[in-house]
């Protein structure tokens, strides 16, 4: 028997089915599903110091468990001393099973871990369906040794989906887990 994620197994017997009931959809296609995750970590500091972009990249990879590429600038900004095509961020994109273990250590481990925590904002939906979650600090992660950190950077992290309202979005990532603050 092959492996399969255990939020991946959830979606399709559980979620699905009463996001289904829930919107009543016609189709089985109508239901809003999770196409990726993407993290996305902004090192400005890398501009002076390029070992930053190193532990950035090593840290994302780490936390994702795919490896990450760095972001290049696509302007030159004057007073950021910032020319066109420095790296100055590290991003990873995470699909299928992947992106089920990732979100499964993010709502299991990741979130219990955030210092005084009463649930995620619900202000990060774009009106298309997709949300954005900022995190402040990446020792939140078990992945990371916190004494080999030799700087905290926050990272955002962006679910896309296939609904097409934020309402729909709303009711897959709460039937995933992930804990809003005003949970109905």
């Amino acid at each position: 028997m092959s492996y399969k994620p255990r939020l991946k197994e959830k979606y399709q017997n559980e979620i699905h089915p009463a996001l289904m009931k829930q919107f009543e959809y016609k189709s089985t296609m109508q239901a809003p599903r999770l196409l990726k995750i993407s993290l996305n970590c902004g090192l400005g500091d890398a501009i002076a110091d390029k070992k930053l972009l190193d532990f950035g990249i090593a840290e994302m990879t780490q936390i994702s468990g795919q490896k990450a590429v760095s972001t290049k600038s696509k302007k030159d900004i004057s007073n950021f001393k910032l020319r066109k095509g420095m790296p100055i961020g590290v991003r990873v994109t995470l699909r299928s099973d992947k992106m089920y273990e990732f979100l499964d250590r993010l709502i299991s481990v990741a979130i219990p871990r955030i210092r005084d925590f009463k649930g995620i904002n619900e202000k990060g939906f774009d009106g298309r369906g997709n949300y954005t979650l900022g995190v402040t600090e990446q020792i939140i992660f078990p992945e990371i040794n916190i004494d080999k950190v030799n700087k905290i950077t926050g990272m955002d992290i962006t679910f896309v989906t296939t609904a097409n309202t934020d309402k729909e979005a709303h009711a897959l990532l709460r039937e995933f887990g992930i804990p809003f603050k005003n949970q109905k």
